[in-house]
């Protein structure tokens, strides 16, 4: 038998075996009996997957967080492209990668290398002019490197990858440097905005191989976990400007731009409209582009998208 093709390259016709990353995995009744409810994950995206014959044995073979080797096809289910799954297993690494199995190929990263993103991001911290916003800058990246390396931006909803959250800084780094000009706001406070305004969801989020909530994260949030972390180091450097370390963590505060949409404070300044608008503007054209790219219906629309309310035009 055939291998299956990356993710993003599926079709209905598709049929093989293949390794992937088991993301989620439910146990649900249907007319027919119980089936086991699947999202495989590999380097390109995922896809929803079903089990329907001998669940009662393939429950027990893996679990979700695993890695998996699958049989399966193709198929269209409300005009959906899922895989239904003959025979699944738990990956053996040592025997498997004699057959081509590498862990890196089986989980969402972003599109660009992590090592070069992160380069960039430091030369950013580098051009800080301001002496106490680079300093805060660099304590934070340097203390947090081995996860901002490789954190998720979210769970679910945009850049819910490896790497996507130093994506989405870098990508909102270069807009609000460039608004900051065209505004005549303060370039370093936005800067020190742009790559500390989720820095909580180091804490929100727990991530291995896939993505959950925290327990700190349910309770308090990256909001406000953020601006605690961004307080307690400012606070260990001398002198740090008390209303310099306020207009940060009013940045972080408000960058969600309203109360009702997870905001403690509502933008209040130049550079916290400024943030808050890019944020959410990246955010949403990550969904766009993510939408239409993994939309396989006919026609020059898209399936409707419940977060953006709205079906989106196929150029």
């Amino acid at each position: 038998m055939t291998q299956l093709p990356k993710i993003a390259e599926l079709v209905g016709a598709s049929n093989g075996w293949g390794y992937f990353l088991c993301a989620r995995k439910e146990l649900r009744s249907g007319k027919s009996g119980n089936y086991l409810a699947l999202v495989l994950q590999d380097i390109s995206g995922e896809i929803k997957a079903k089990v329907f014959q001998d669940v009662d044995q393939l429950k027990d073979e893996f679990d979700a967080g695993e890695f998996v080797k699958i049989q399966a096809r193709g198929n269209l289910f409300n005009q959906r492209l899922e895989l239904v799954i003959d025979k699944i297993r738990r990956v053996h690494a040592q025997r498997d990668a004699l057959e081509g199995f590498r862990e890196e190929d089986c989980i969402p990263c972003a599109p660009r290398p992590l090592d070069e993103m992160w380069q960039e991001l430091e030369a950013h911290v580098a051009r800080v002019s301001s002496p106490p916003v680079r300093e805060l800058l660099t304590r934070i990246i340097t203390n947090e490197s081995d996860r901002l390396r490789i954190w998720p931006a979210a769970q679910a909803v945009h850049h819910a990858y490896r790497g996507g959250l130093l994506e989405h800084v870098l990508k909102i780094l270069d807009s609000v440097i460039f608004l900051a000009d065209a505004y005549g706001a303060n370039r370093d406070v936005l800067v020190a905005g742009a790559i500390l305004h989720d820095i909580g969801k180091l804490e929100e989020l727990s991530y291995g191989v896939t993505t959950e909530y925290s327990v700190r994260g349910n309770l308090v949030g990256h909001i406000t976990i953020g601006a605690g972390m961004v307080r307690d180091v400012a606070r260990q450097i001398p002198d740090f400007p008390p209303d310099l370390q306020l207009q940060i963590e009013h940045l972080i505060l408000s960058h969600h731009g309203q109360r009702a949409m997870g905001s403690p404070v509502e933008p209040m300044t130049v550079e916290a409209f400024i943030l808050s608008a890019v944020d959410d503007l990246d955010a949403r054209i990550h969904q766009v582009r993510k939408h239409i790219e993994a939309d396989d219906t006919d026609g020059p629309f898209t399936a409707y998208h419940r977060r953006l309310e709205r079906v989106l035009y196929k150029p």
